[in-house]
């Protein structure tokens, strides 16, 4: 079965560019032929990241601040799906920073002895993406959410990130499948 990850990456495609000493480097993310969904995601948690630091969700203007230097960036060469990402990224946000409750609790319940604030604010952060995506967008297999997690941890997280964001995600996925219309951690 094709996945929506399937088709983000042509041939050649890299998610992520290697130096000559073998660390990451700092090329851009954005992709030309990115799926605008993968890119929303991206976003959405760059901006969560971004109030997470500031420990802010509600300071004036930081979306329009973080949606301007984003399009000044240069990174993005297609507007088309840049319009597409943004609004497949606010509206992840809008979901994931209206129930932040919900989500974190869902958080808490599977980080078996993490707590939640303890937690890299990068794979928090793209863990909340994947579960208000689980749990808003039902046009998304749960599946695709934890695999594009887990890539997207690949490139802004460290390698052991994969590994702790997929079993938290699958036992959120597996609760949410258990009881569709909960929207509630225990």
């Amino acid at each position: 079965m094709n996945t929506e990850s399937d088709f983000e990456h042509e041939a050649g495609d890299a998610p992520e560019k290697h130096a000559a000493n073998g660390k990451k480097s700092h090329q851009p993310r954005f992709q030309p032929h990115q799926h605008f969904k993968r890119l929303g995601r991206e976003l959405a948690m760059q901006y969560l990241f971004e109030c997470d630091i500031r420990d802010s969700v509600t300071e004036p203007n930081t979306m329009e601040d973080f949606w301007a230097q984003a399009e000044e960036s240069g990174e993005f060469t297609d507007a088309r799906v840049f319009r597409r990402a943004r609004a497949y990224a606010e509206n992840l946000i809008a979901n994931a920073q209206a129930n932040d409750d919900v989500i974190t609790g869902y958080l808490g319940k599977f980080s078996e002895k993490w707590d939640v604030e303890r937690m890299s604010a990068v794979d928090r952060n793209i863990m909340k993406v994947a579960v208000a995506e689980m749990l808003y967008c039902p046009d998304i297999p749960h599946v695709v959410s934890i695999d594009e997690a887990i890539e997207i941890a690949k490139d802004f997280s460290d390698e052991k990130s994969g590994v702790f964001i997929n079993g938290i995600l699958n036992g959120i996925k597996n609760e949410i499948e258990k009881n569709p219309a909960g929207g509630k951690a225990e």
